[in-house]
């Protein structure tokens, strides 16, 4: 007996087309363009999802440079950091972002353990 599989791929094509939803043309409704498009599109958000992850980490440390730069002109971000680090302060970028501009009081004590470590 022959399986003609009609089911799945209906389902397939249909999949395909909903994630299409919005392309420009006839990549939105011809399955065959339909598809590479969804597939490059896909290649385009795995990449971005990680440029992303680079720019908010690039965000963070400019921040903190030019919080640790206003506390002490004399200081940067690496010999803060590394001075944290001899000193096992264990905090993220994040975070020493996040106080750099809320919490500047509480940044300017770590600069000072910073200082008098260096």
């Amino acid at each position: 007996m022959r399986v003609k599989g009609g089911f799945a791929s209906r389902h397939h094509k249909k999949d395909i087309l909903k994630r299409a939803k919005g392309f420009r043309g006839s990549m939105h409704a011809r399955f065959a363009i339909a598809k590479e498009r969804v597939m490059q599109a896909e290649r385009y958000q795995y990449i971005s999802r990680r440029l992303f992850k680079r720019d908010i980490r690039a965000l963070w440390i400019q921040r903190i440079n030019i919080a640790v730069r206003i506390c002490d002109p004399e200081m940067n971000y690496s010999t803060f950091m590394h001075a944290l680090k001899t000193l096992n302060i264990a905090v993220d970028r994040k975070v020493l972002a996040e106080m750099a501009v809320t919490e500047k009081e509480a940044f300017s004590k770590l600069v000072g353990l910073a200082k008098q470590s260096a």
